[in-house]
C-alpha cells in the first residue's frame, strides 16, 4: 500500500469516527450544562468549598471566580514543585528552579503545557501526578465552562446571569472529562502504553553505558493530555515516546482524542442556543479549515524535493517511521489548530512551508476546532466580527442569534482579536532585539526567526508544542513565556465574560427579510474569509521572515 493511500485510509477512519461520536456526545454536554440536578459527591464538594452551585452569576462574578481558582492552582503548582526534593515519590530529584516552576505553573494552569524541561529527568511521580495530571483536568475544564457562559450569553434574555462557574467546573470535570478518560486509559494501556509507579531501572547496555527509564501512571495523564487539548508530555519526547504513543493505532486514537470534545461542543452550542443548524454552521467552518490544513501538511510533506526525500519517502526527518508522513502531519495539525502541545515529531524538522503550516495554525486563534472550550468561544467570537463586517457592508445593523451586534460588543470582539498578536508580536521582537534571547537559538537566519516567533505564538496562544532547536530554559524565556501564556489566557477570557454578559442583557431580536442567515453555507464561507484575512494577514510580514523565506530558499 503506498503511503498517500494509507494516509488518505487514516484521515478517513478518524473522521468517520468522529462522525460517529459528535452527535451523541453533543447532546450529552449539553444536557451536563443544562442540568438543574446535583450528584452526591458534586454535593460534599459544593459543601467543602462553601459554593452554591445555583447562585446565578454576572460576567464579573464568574469572572472572578475563573481567575481565583487559576491563582489558587498556580500558587499551589508552584509549591508543590519547588517542595518536590523533600516530597515522597519524588525518584530523587531536586526541587525545580524558581524561574522554571514559574514557568510550568503558569503553563499548565493556562492549558498551555509548554515544558522546557524533560518530564523524565525533572518530574517526580507527585508532581507528575498530583499536581500535572490534576490541573490537566482543571484547565480544560475551565475553559469549557467559559464556552458555556458565552452559550448561555446568546441564548438568554434581559437576564445578565451566565449560570455558575462552580457548578459548570465540577460537572465538567466529573461528568465529562474524568469518565471519558477512564475508558480512554484502558485502550491506551491495550494499546501499549504504561501505567505503573516504577521507579528509575536501566535497560540494558549500550556502547559500552547503561540507559535509564523511570516509570509512570503515563496513559492516565496521556488521555487527559489529549482529552483536554492540553498536551504536556510525560517523556521529553512527548508523544514520539514509545512509552506514550507506541503503534499507529494509538496514533490515531490520540489524534481522535485531541478533535472530540471541540468538535462535538458545536453540536452542544447547537442545542443550547435551540438551532442545532447555527452549530452545524460553526462546525463546517471548523472541519474545512482543518481539512485543508491537513491536505496541505501532507502534500508538503511528502513533496519529493531530492535524492535523500526521494530515497525516504518524503521528508522523514524528525518523525518516527511507525507513524510516517501522513500520521505525523495529521497529529502536527490536529495539535496546532488545537491548543494541545503534544508532539509525535519533531516541528523543527519539517519543512520550511510545513513549519508555516502549524505557525499559522496557531495564529488564526486555534480555533479549527480549537482548544476544549476555548477553540468555541474563540470562533463565536470570530462569528460576531463576521456578522458585523457583513452589516458593514449591506448597510445593516448586524444581528447574531437575535442579538444585537453594537458598539460594545465589537468592542470587545476587537479586544479579544488584538490581545494575542500583541503579545506573540512583541515578546518576539524583544527577544530578537536583546542579545541575551537570541543566543539560545541554535539556528541562525530564517530558520532561527522561525524558533523565537514560534515559541512566543505556542505561549501566547496557549497552545504549548515547541519548535526544538531553542534552548527555553532560561530565565529569559521561562518568564517571558510564562507571562505571556498566563495573559494569552486569561485576558481573553475577561473579554469573552464580559461579551456575554452584554448579550444576556439584551432582548432578542426578531428575523427580518434583511436579517443575514448565520445558518447557511453562504455564512460558513464569510466566517472562513473572516478567520483568514482579520487574523492570518496578522502575522504575515512575520511569517514572511521565518517560514515563508525558509521554504521558498529550500
Amino acid at each position: 500500500m503506498s503511503p498517500v493511500l494509507a494516509g488518505m485510509l487514516q484521515l478517513l477512519a478518524l473522521v468517520a469516527a468522529l462522525a460517529l461520536a459528535y452527535r451523541p456526545l453533543g447532546e450529552y454536554m449539553a444536557g451536563v450544562y443544562s442540568s438543574g440536578k446535583h450528584y452526591r459527591p458534586e454535593k460534599w464538594i459544593y459543601k467543602a468549598i462553601g459554593a452554591d452551585p445555583d447562585a446565578d452569576m454576572r460576567w464579573t462574578a464568574y469572572l472572578r471566580a475563573v481567575l481565583a481558582f487559576s491563582v489558587i492552582g498556580v500558587l499551589f503548582l508552584y509549591l508543590l514543585q519547588r517542595l518536590q526534593g523533600v516530597l515522597p515519590g519524588s525518584l530523587g530529584f531536586r526541587s525545580i528552579d524558581p524561574d522554571q516552576a514559574f514557568n510550568t505553573a503558569a503553563s499548565f494552569v493556562a492549558n498551555t503545557n509548554w515544558q522546557s524541561y524533560a518530564g523524565e529527568q525533572a518530574m517526580g511521580h507527585v508532581v507528575q501526578t498530583g499536581g500535572l495530571a490534576v490541573q490537566n483536568f482543571v484547565s480544560a475544564a475551565v475553559g469549557m465552562a467559559v464556552a458555556v457562559a458565552l452559550i448561555r450569553g446568546f441564548a438568554r434574555s434581559r437576564s445578565g446571569g451566565l449560570g455558575n462557574f462552580w457548578s459548570d467546573l465540577v460537572r465538567g470535570v466529573f461528568r465529562i472529562l474524568l469518565p471519558m478518560s477512564v475508558v480512554g486509559a484502558l485502550v491506551l494501556v491495550a494499546c501499549g502504553v504504561i501505567q505503573n509507579f516504577a521507579g528509575i531501572h536501566e535497560v540494558g547496555q549500550f556502547l559500552g553505558g547503561s540507559q535509564q527509564w523511570n516509570g509512570g501512571a503515563v496513559a492516565s495523564q496521556e488521555v487527559i493530555k489529549e482529552l483536554g487539548t492540553n498536551g504536556g508530555g510525560y517523556f521529553n519526547a512527548n508523544s514520539a515516546h514509545p512509552f506514550e504513543n507506541p503503534t499507529p493505532f494509538s496514533n490515531l486514537f490520540e489524534i481522535f482524542l485531541i478533535l472530540l470534545i471541540p468538535f462535538a461542543l458545536t453540536r452542544t452550542f447547537g442545542r443550547m442556543v435551540g438551532s442545532v443548524r447555527q452549530g452545524y454552521a460553526v462546525l463546517a467552518t471548523m472541519a474545512v479549515i482543518w481539512l485543508g490544513f491537513t491536505a496541505l501538511m501532507m502534500w508538503t510533506e511528502s513533496a519529493h524535493h531530492g535524492p535523500a526525500l526521494q530515497a525516504a519517502g518524503g521528508a522523514m526527518e524528525g518523525k518516527e517511521t511507525r507513524f510516517g508522513i501522513a500520521g505525523s502531519a495529521m497529529f502536527s495539525v490536529a495539535t496546532t489548530l488545537t491548543s494541545t502541545g503534544a508532539v509525535n515529531s519533531f516541528h523543527s524538522s519539517f519543512t520550511g512551508l510545513g513549519g508555516g503550516i502549524q505557525l499559522l495554525g496557531m495564529q488564526l486563534g486555534e480555533i479549527a476546532p480549537g482548544g476544549v472550550g476555548s477553540g468555541l468561544y474563540g470562533m463565536l467570537v470570530m462569528a460576531v466580527i463576521a456578522v458585523f463586517l457583513a452589516g458593514l457592508m449591506v448597510g445593516r445593523t448586524p444581528e447574531y442569534l437575535g442579538k444585537k451586534i453594537g458598539t460594545r460588543e465589537i468592542k470587545l470582539a476587537a479586544c479579544y482579536l488584538l490581545i494575542t498578536p500583541a503579545l506573540v508580536l512583541g515578546f518576539a521582537a524583544a527577544a530578537m532585539a536583546l542579545p541575551t534571547p537570541a543566543q539560545s537559538m541554535a539556528n541562525a537566519g530564517a530558520h532561527g526567526f522561525s524558533e523565537i516567533l514560534y515559541a512566543y505564538t505556542s505561549a501566547g496562544n496557549n497552545n504549548g508544542s515547541a519548535f526544538a532547536g531553542l534552548n527555553a530554559d532560561t530565565q529569559w524565556f521561562n518568564t517571558t513565556t510564562g507571562i505571556a501564556m498566563l495573559l494569552g489566557r486569561f485576558l481573553p477570557m475577561v473579554f469573552v465574560l464580559a461579551l456575554a454578559g452584554s448579550l444576556a442583557e439584551q432582548r432578542p431580536v426578531p428575523a427580518t427579510a434583511g436579517t443575514l442567515r448565520t445558518d447557511k453555507p453562504l455564512f460558513a464561507g464569510l466566517l472562513v474569509g473572516t478567520i483568514v484575512i482579520v487574523a492570518g494577514l496578522t502575522y504575515f510580514p512575520a511569517l514572511a521572515l521565518g517560514p515563508l523565506a525558509e521554504g521558498l530558499a529550500s
